[in-house]
């Protein structure tokens, strides 16, 4: 994964555990910082980067912890689509 930003599926679909790696590994944090910001084990961290879909609380307290509105690039995703069917 190292020298690729991890984006979308080749299907399109957002691959948001390999986007929250990405940004975590942006900001220089530890997989164990994460852990302890969502109260959780780093296990359950390194299953999250291998998800490609997250429960909203969970995004939410992960957007937090980031500072970064994952949110958004759902948005973006949901625009694009329906722009590129109308």
């Amino acid at each position: 994964m190292r020298g690729r930003r991890a984006t979308k599926k080749h299907d399109g679909t957002l691959e948001i555990g390999a986007i929250i790696k990405a940004k975590l590994r942006e900001n220089n944090r530890s997989v164990v910082w994460l852990a302890e910001q969502l109260e959780c084990s780093r296990t359950n961290i390194y299953k999250m980067f291998n998800k490609h879909a997250i429960n909203t609380n969970e995004l939410l307290k992960i957007s937090k912890a980031l500072n970064f509105d994952f949110f958004r690039l759902y948005s973006e995703y949901l625009n694009k689509q329906t722009r590129r069917d109308s």
